[in-house]
């Protein structure tokens, strides 16, 4: 894939990613600011990757700490609970499984800055 191809997949997995985040955010929290999303979405890919890179040598808790490490910024960004933070991610999480069933068909197949979506 070219320079410009990996650019714009990038982009609309960020976009992806940022939309599932709003939603959950505005189920929860009831905030409606899709620019704070997106924001939300690259930086928790950015928590989510270096914690990962970081810490994925250590059995089991390698694992588990990206996840709280990208609940914890949720939460942060958000100004929520811990519990509340969790059910961002959850539903942040679902929805982007949701939107990524449709977009395959447009060339789309990953969400950056929501966890476990391929």
């Amino acid at each position: 894939m070219s320079l410009i191809g990996s650019l714009v997949t990038f982009l609309v997995g960020l976009l992806v990613g940022g939309l599932a985040i709003f939603i959950a955010a505005g189920v929860v929290t009831g905030t409606r600011d899709y620019g704070h999303a997106v924001f939300t979405a690259l930086f928790g890919a950015l928590v989510w990757g270096l914690s990962a890179l970081l810490l994925s040598w250590i059995p089991l808790v390698g694992d588990f700490i990206p996840l709280v490490a990208w609940i914890w910024l949720i939460k942060r960004r958000y100004g929520s609970s811990w519990l509340h933070g969790a059910i961002i991610g959850f539903i942040a999480w679902a929805s982007a499984v949701l939107v990524l069933a449709v977009l395959p068909f447009a060339g789309v197949t990953d969400a950056v800055g929501v966890p476990f979506v391929r």
